[in-house]
């Protein structure tokens, strides 16, 4: 499996890789289209491979094989990779009315620090993050923190990867773990409950 900065899985089967995907894939006038369709074969495969393992119910049996019985949880990732798909959908509508909010100075200072040789995971993810909080300032101000804040990480993702399309896997790497460590129950919340 690909490795991003620090050792980091480039492709995880995760709601937050599933968001993320969504709301790229709904970029206009994007230019990371080919690496976007290799990103989603790769969540894909990763996802199959998690299926494959958790969907089977196994027991020991008395001649040391393990029988597999197909279990129902398949179907429950289904509905929620297709609710995060939405959602990711809606925040791209929402992030190209506001994408005129980012710096062209900004942005290119996120590309050096995804560009430099041998870049340390943490120091991009403070920049990322202090790019994130610059951002916010400008924001209106009836917008929920949070939901700013993971609106406005995935839209510096796209307008990165939009600059420079060979960056797309390293930049949603670093993307997703960065939700992951920031804004993981902003992502987790924004599914409608049962």
């Amino acid at each position: 499996m690909n490795q991003g900065i620090g050792g980091d899985s480039l492709v995880e089967p995760s709601i937050t890789s599933i968001l993320l995907h969504s709301f790229l894939e709904k970029s206009p006038n994007c230019t990371f289209s080919h690496e976007l369709s290799v990103l989603g074969e790769q969540l894909k495969s990763s996802k199959t491979c998690v299926r494959f393992e958790g969907g089977f119910s196994e027991d020991l049996q008395t001649d040391g094989n393990r029988a597999g019985r197909f279990g129902g949880p398949d179907l429950a990732i289904q509905d929620d990779d297709e609710v995060f798909r939405r959602i990711g959908a809606h925040l791209a509508e929402i992030g190209d009315r506001l994408a005129l909010e980012i710096e062209p100075s900004l942005l290119n200072s996120l590309v050096q620090q995804f560009t430099a040789e041998n870049p340390s995971r943490v120091e991009i993810t403070r920049h990322l993050s202090g790019a994130v909080q610059t951002l916010m300032r400008r924001m209106p101000a009836e917008m929920e923190p949070d939901r700013c804040a993971l609106l406005i990480v995935m839209m510096l993702a796209r307008n990165v990867a939009n600059r420079v399309p060979s960056l797309l896997h390293r930049v949603f790497a670093v993307t997703v773990n960065y939700i992951n460590a920031t804004l993981w129950d902003c992502v987790n919340n924004l599914a409608p409950e049962d």
